[in-house]
């Protein structure tokens, strides 16, 4: 489906969903909030349409004919750093983990209000795609945790002289712990600082986050070497 435009747009959001009427009715909701929408029905369309429109957040389906959600969530995190609110029928938690370890923002499950979709496209809006404390220490030098080299200025992360390709929110994430060394940061002001106060949703989406980005520096979290658990409070940078 061609996009249908506002006049001034306050973003674009492509909807990528097989239930043709719930499609239909996303997008006018969105539309009606100001968003230019585009719609389409399957995971080919999706990667398509994507590269073609450069949409701001795709809310994408996990259930699609011709490509599943997941891979399209991994394909489009290949060339894009736009929003991605995954939609699932699925109440597994297994299946909302791997949505968000191949770069999702957020989730939702099936059956949803229509008008709490639309906020969660808010909330994450409202998020820059560079978090405050990635802009907040643009200035600050390489932090340097062992083998691990964080470039708050050139958003850059190494680790034993190998580049580590992080998603937007795990490098945000890397850069908030590390911005404050040995300090405990709770669920909430991680949110507060790499989400954006106004994000809406479950806070242990964080821990989901967490866990992927760990396995990607090798971060064996009963010996963390990089990322440890603060039991009853959140996490930290450094074990001391």
């Amino acid at each position: 489906m061609a996009p249908a435009s506002n006049p001034d747009p306050a973003a674009r959001v492509l909807v990528v969903e097989d239930e043709r009427a719930l499609a239909g009715m996303v997008a006018a909701y969105l539309f009606k909030a100001g968003y230019e929408t585009t719609v389409v029905h399957t995971g080919p369309d999706a990667l398509a349409a994507v590269r073609e429109h450069s949409p701001d957040v795709v809310v994408l389906d996990l259930g699609l004919p011709g490509l599943d959600g997941i891979e399209v969530c991994r394909q489009i995190r290949t060339f894009s750093d736009c929003y991605i609110l995954v939609v699932t029928a699925r109440t597994d938690e297994v299946d909302r983990l791997i949505g968000l370890s191949v770069g999702a923002d957020d989730y939702v499950t099936k059956p949803f209000s229509v008008r709490e979709l639309v906020a969660r496209v808010q909330a994450v809006l409202r998020r820059p795609r560079t978090g405050s404390a990635a802009r907040a220490y643009a200035h600050e030098p390489v932090w340097v945790f062992g083998d691990l080299h964080i470039d708050s200025a050139g958003l850059e992360v190494h680790l034993a002289g190998e580049r580590v390709d992080l998603t937007p929110i795990q490098r945000d994430l890397l850069i908030t712990l590390a911005s404050r060394p040995r300090s405990a940061f709770s669920r909430r002001q991680l949110i507060e600082e790499v989400w954006g106060g106004g994000w809406v949703g479950d806070e242990h989406l964080v821990d989901s986050h967490i866990a992927h980005l760990r396995r990607k520096l090798g971060d064996d979290p009963e010996t963390a070497r990089y990322i440890t658990t603060v039991r009853g409070v959140g996490y930290r940078m450094g074990q001391g």
